[in-house]
């Protein structure tokens, strides 16, 4: 009984630290806890082995960590994150407590680095789920997704490794499978796991590092341009990528034998105490050590030497070069002159350096600017084009082309000339770099330069000295009154609609940025929408081949970075506005069940909103029966029956499971799409309130409607008949028709068969309050709950269902 008291309290006992809400225990053990932290004390930092479902920390306490055994790592809220300008500030993740701040580097964040406010609160739910919420609304912002894995405890591994595990101690889910920023010792990565830098004044990294389905290890801007790279053999077949505790990266093959490795420069050196493999927010790829002498983090090792190499490294407008204390980063163009242009000077990227002049605006000709021993290169889109030309003629091939921006012209023999076609440019300089580039600028006036260099400047008025231009004195003074007159009426007309313009321009700008503020606001709040990915319409165009390849009704197939395969359903006759758009498909995307097709992404633009569905590989259920004749004896019974199970699966998560029931609304055989294994998913629920109003009807809900829908398309199934509802006696008679082809001879699938069309005819019956629920049709399909026959009256005869 004594040795039983250790593990009561490691597992059940609930510790203020976490601020958990405890189960229910025995006075005497509640009176003994108490007891023991009235002789310790509690601390901000408690070691502890494993953590019970039901414990949780709250932001507003964020001070309070949950420290590992050896206390190298701790979990928690993590510090230095939040920013007094930003609401939504504080990251959830796990670092190292090595006591600094300085020191104390994040490992792993919480989906990546959501930022969430500080009332919000992660927990080990009693379901076994751990989750991140928002208090006191209760919206989860991230889920760990193990409900009813049999979770039983959370535990905070001294490799910092966090995993919940059940009561036999088997790992059910850990952080090491979700690398975010940070390789930790005995960490692998696999294709297509990748290491994400960290985020910027809100703004989503775009350098990664990748391992491809090849085994190539990369570090790539955005999906387009890798600036690093592992070479390797054609003939090696990579396994993982694997960090050891020496400071080692290196490539596994399947044999387990390591084809390629890089070691920090302190391999195996006594001092070193920690480790770490860590994509920094400058692109480049570091091995960090951690010296107990000095108290400090150095660098072992980086994938690119010359920082100047990363692409983009400086942003917009920017040159990377180097002075005696090492890389910096310089304005592409200090000159900056608003004349040549009526567009704003600002670069959205936070290099601070002014953004060029609009060439297209230009009001005089246009010049070239020279830049020697640099090489500038395209960031959007990075397509820069090579062509064979000597300095002079690329230089003048520029001037010539309007589209052309920059140029790059090699001086090291190979006479290659790289044309920029984009206004948004970065580059790098060194005395050692054989190039000369040419930036396009509007070329300005020396008259505007005079008069911006003197501003008291002014031209002198020209005397009318004709002396026969006006009659009489008289009639000169009025006359010159009149034009006075007209010209001040004239001049104050035109300033005063300008400033009503301005006005009017500011006004509106100022609403669309409310708008817009507290939109941004709600997505913070909403952690569905973080999952989502937006493309443009152009995009949609350039993944799906111009729709190139249809699938059905408005339904294209595309194909999106790294060659993943989606399906683009064209909206038309969208009424929402953007906000509600973008609410919508935020709860959408957040909808995750086994029968549903996942939504991936949106498009919103003004002529233009489309959906991105992850793509399913088989056939519609309306093709497998009526449009592919041959194919229709692929399905057995209990294959039709176990789709039928799955779709009321579906809609029952839809009714009943979501923070609100949502309706399919169109329920039909053209939505129910089967995989390479006849599973089926559900497609192009919840979207009737985007593509027309919804009519008000006092006889059903669309709820049971649904209802009404799925009677339908169960009786289709069953039966391989398209017109249930129009020709009744004969769809039933065809039914039993094949049911005595069949010869069917197994008592139990006869039973699943007579149930399924039991509760078909109740889901048809007219009156909604006749219906069953969602939760009763699938207990019926499963055998767990008997259903009676339909009422007398309905239009099914009686005697059609005894026979």
């Amino acid at each position: 009984m004594l040795l039983a008291w250790p593990n009561k309290l490691e597992y059940d006992i609930p510790i203020k630290h976490f601020q958990g809400r405890g189960f229910r225990f025995d006075t005497a053990l509640v009176v003994v806890v108490l007891l023991v932290f009235a002789c310790t004390g509690f601390s901000d930092e408690f070691p502890m082995v494993s953590v019970p479902p039901g414990f949780e920390i709250s932001g507003s306490n964020r001070s309070r960590t949950w420290v590992s055994q050896n206390g190298v790592f701790a979990f928690g809220f993590l510090e230095g994150f939040q920013r007094a300008d930003d609401v939504d500030s504080l990251v959830v993740g796990i670092r190292y407590n090595l006591g600094d701040n300085a020191a104390n580097l994040p490992v792993w964040t919480v989906g990546g680095g959501i930022r969430v406010s500080e009332n919000s609160t992660v927990r080990l739910s009693l379901d076994g789920r751990l989750i991140l919420f928002d208090n006191p609304s209760g919206v989860i912002v991230w889920s760990s997704n193990t409900a009813s894995l049999g979770v039983k405890k959370a535990t905070l591994l001294n490799t910092g490794n966090l995993v919940l595990m059940d009561m036999d101690d088997n790992v059910l889910w850990e952080s090491f499978g979700s690398p975010t920023t940070t390789l930790l010792p005995g960490q692998s990565l696999h294709f297509p796991q990748t290491l994400r830098a960290p985020s910027t004044k809100s703004v989503s990294s775009y350098y990664n590092f990748v391992i491809r389905r090849s085994g190539e290890l990369a570090l790539v801007w955005e999906a387009n341009v890798t600036y690093w790279r592992v070479h390797l053999s054609s003939n090696d077949v990579i396994k993982e990528a694997n960090y050891d505790s020496n400071g080692t990266l290196g490539l596994i093959d399947d044999n387990g034998r390591m084809v390629w490795s890089i070691a920090s420069k302190d391999f195996e050196d006594g001092f070193v105490a920690l480790r770490h493999l860590r994509i920094d927010s400058d692109g480049n790829l570091r091995i960090y050590s951690w010296f107990t002498l000095l108290r400090a983090w150095r660098v072992g090792w980086q994938a690119v030497e010359n920082q100047c190499n990363v692409f983009g490294a400086c942003g917009l407008y920017s040159i990377c070069g180097f002075n005696s204390t090492g890389p910096i980063c310089d304005c592409l163009y200090q000159d900056s002159v608003t004349w040549g242009s009526d567009m704003p000077l600002v670069d959205s990227s936070g290099s601070g350096c002014g953004k060029m002049a609009d060439l297209q605006n230009c009001k005089m000709k246009t010049s070239m600017l020279t830049l020697r021993r640099t090489v500038l290169y395209g960031l959007y889109p990075p397509q820069d084009v090579d062509m064979m030309l000597s300095e002079a003629a690329c230089k003048e091939y520029c001037s010539n082309d309007t589209t052309c921006m920059a140029i790059t012209s090699k001086n090291d023999g190979s006479g290659v000339c790289t044309i920029k076609r984009t206004s948004f440019v970065s580059g790098y300089r060194s005395p050692s770099i054989p190039a000369t580039s040419f930036l396009k600028l509007c070329l300005v006036p020396q008259a505007v330069l005079a008069r911006g260099a003197n501003p008291h400047n002014s031209a002198k008025p020209i005397p009318l000295t004709s002396a026969g231009f006006f009659g009489h004195e008289g009639d000169k003074k009025m006359f010159i009154r009149v034009i006075f007159f007209i010209v001040s009426v004239t001049t104050m007309s035109f300033i005063t609609i300008e400033m009503f313009v301005f006005w009017y321009i500011y006004w509106r700008r100022q609403i669309i940025a409310q708008e817009r503020i507290q939109f941004e606001k709600y997505t913070q709040m909403n952690h569905h929408y973080s999952f989502l990915i937006r493309v443009s319409f152009e995009e949609i165009e350039q993944l799906t081949n111009n729709f190139a390849n249809e699938l059905g009704p408005s339904v294209y197939k595309g194909l999106y970075r790294h060659e993943i395969p989606v399906a683009v359903k064209v909206l038309n006759n969208v009424f929402a506005t953007e906000k509600d758009f973008r609410v919508m498909v935020s709860n959408l995307g957040g909808m995750n069940h086994q029968h549903l097709v996942p939504l991936k992404g949106f498009c919103f633009e003004e002529e233009h909103k489309c959906l991105l569905y992850e793509y399913v590989s088989n056939v519609s259920l309306d093709k497998l029966f009526f449009g592919m004749e041959q194919r229709k004896t692929e399905l057995n019974w209990q294959q039709r029956l176990d789709i039928a199970l799955g779709v009321a699966r579906a809609l029952a998560y839809l009714h009943t499971e979501c923070q609100t029931c949502v309706a399919h609304g169109n329920l039909k055989l053209q939505n129910v799409l089967l995989d390479e294994k006849f599973t089926p998913k559900l497609t192009d629920f919840g979207l009737r309130s985007l593509l027309r109003k919804e009519a008000a009807s006092s006889s059903e809900s669309p709820a049971e409607r649904d209802i009404f829908m799925l009677g339908e398309m169960l009786l289709q199934i069953v039966t391989c008949e398209r017109d249930i509802l129009g020709s009744k006696m004969h769809s039933l008679r065809t039914m039993i028709k094949i049911n005595e082809e069949h010869k069917l001879e197994d008592c139990l699938e006869s039973e699943k068969i007579e149930r399924a069309i039991k509760i078909a005819l109740w889901c048809l019956q007219s009156q909604p309050f006749l219906r069953p629920s969602i939760g009763e049709v699938v207990k019926v399909l499963e055998g767990s709950l008997s259903v009676d026959r339909p009422p007398f009256n309905f239009a099914f005869k009686q005697g059609m269902i005894d026979d």
